[in-house]
């Protein structure tokens, strides 16, 4: 090992929160020594809030986070908010459990276990326009930071990327407002269609950086309407909260140390038992049906992407979840699949998102899980 670049350990802390703007666990381990502000690297986490546009939960927390560490670094926290990314999903219907999950890195021990080990990159692209959004130029946009998240991992080999959020900016009233205003047209105005665009601009962004797709501005009518078309390791959230889209990368790579591996699958849909299966046993975890205590102890995160099928349809069965007008279809699919989850690994703290357009196959998903090495 090169003495200039000394090998590298990721620590996943997965924490809880009594309400969204509640950062005492974090603020707990920052002042026993066992977190470095400094080493902090990115959060992901789920909120109590509706997921929506008007989901302000999400934004209470992340200002929250940036002044806690801003505190701690003696930086400004609007300064820090621009290089942290902080991908938070609001929603925690059923069983779900308000939480969120810390990624530091620092020089591995002495003594951490050696690689091939999880690895961690970040990066954030510059302001995305809203006349962009849901464009080509996002995707572009979010294919440049998905690189360079990989670089800041030092991860060359796209094979060996695990998983990849996202979280971008999304279409509001004002900013479409502002963009007429300007000259300039938008993708869509309404803001709940201009999340799901920003969604899929971020899935096809990923794949574009990963080499599972060409970069072809003819695609771009592709959004929301090809949906044999997807990325089985893209996870993107979109938010008022953000203007750049945000990227954490996660992957394998000889050059880090420690216990920690990763695992991803696509869910064929809100059903596939199988799938979380399938990525539980790539890290010699049994759930027969569910996880003995001492393997769910093993898991440090779960993440999911979820869908309602828009064929109103789950394995030949008509579902409703599409015509409720009392219940949004995204809140339905994160209680119904969380708790599906859930139940496998025997704990509600699961990253669990909706939205899930080009991010696995039509009508499924995605399940990633990371946990400690045997």
């Amino acid at each position: 090992m090169n003495p200039a670049n000394p090998p590298r350990q990721l620590q996943v802390h997965r924490l809880p929160m009594a309400h969204p703007g509640d950062l005492s666990a974090l603020a707990d381990l920052l002042d026993e020594g066992r977190v470095r502000a400094e080493d902090v690297v990115a959060v992901i986490g789920k909120t109590e809030g509706n997921g929506g546009v008007n989901d302000f939960t999400r934004g209470y927390f992340t200002q929250s986070l940036m002044h806690l560490l801003g505190a701690r670094l003696g930086r400004a926290p609007a300064e820090l908010q621009r290089e942290l990314p902080c991908v938070l999903s609001g929603g925690t219907e059923g069983v779900l459990s308000p939480h969120y999950s810390v990624f530091s890195r620092a020089e591995a021990a002495a003594d951490a276990p050696p690689g091939p080990a999880l690895a961690i990159g970040r990066a954030f692209s510059a302001p995305t326009p809203a006349a962009d959004i849901g464009r080509w130029a996002q995707v572009r946009a979010v294919a440049g930071a998905v690189r360079a998240a990989m670089a800041d991992a030092g991860i060359a080999d796209p094979a060996e990327v695990r998983f990849v959020q996202v979280k971008g900016p999304c279409v509001t009233g004002a900013r479409a407002a502002a963009a007429l205003a300007a000259g300039q047209s938008v993708a869509s105005a309404d803001p709940n269609r201009s999340m799901a665009l920003s969604r899929a601009a971020g899935a096809f962004g990923v794949a574009l950086a990963l080499g599972e797709m060409a970069d072809d501005p003819a695609l771009e009518s592709a959004l929301l309407t090809r949906f044999d078309l997807w990325c089985g390791r893209a996870s993107v959230s979109t938010g008022v909260e953000v203007e750049a889209n945000e990227v954490v990368l996660l992957g394998h790579s000889a050059q880090w140390r420690g216990p920690l591996r990763m695992a991803c699958e696509p869910m064929a849909d809100a059903m596939d038992l199988p799938a979380v299966a399938r990525a539980l046993a790539r890290l010699g975890l049994r759930a027969a049906p569910q996880l003995s205590a001492d393997d769910s102890a093993r898991v440090a995160a779960a993440l999911v992407k979820c869908e309602p099928d828009r064929r109103g349809q789950v394995r030949g069965a008509r579902h409703t979840m599409l015509d409720d007008t009392d219940i949004n279809a995204q809140r339905h699919i994160r209680a119904a699949v969380g708790g599906l989850v859930a139940g496998t690994l025997g704990d509600g703290r699961l990253f669990v998102s909706g939205g899930a357009e080009h991010q696995g196959p039509d009508g499924g998903g995605l399940i990633a899980v990371i946990a400690h090495a045997a």
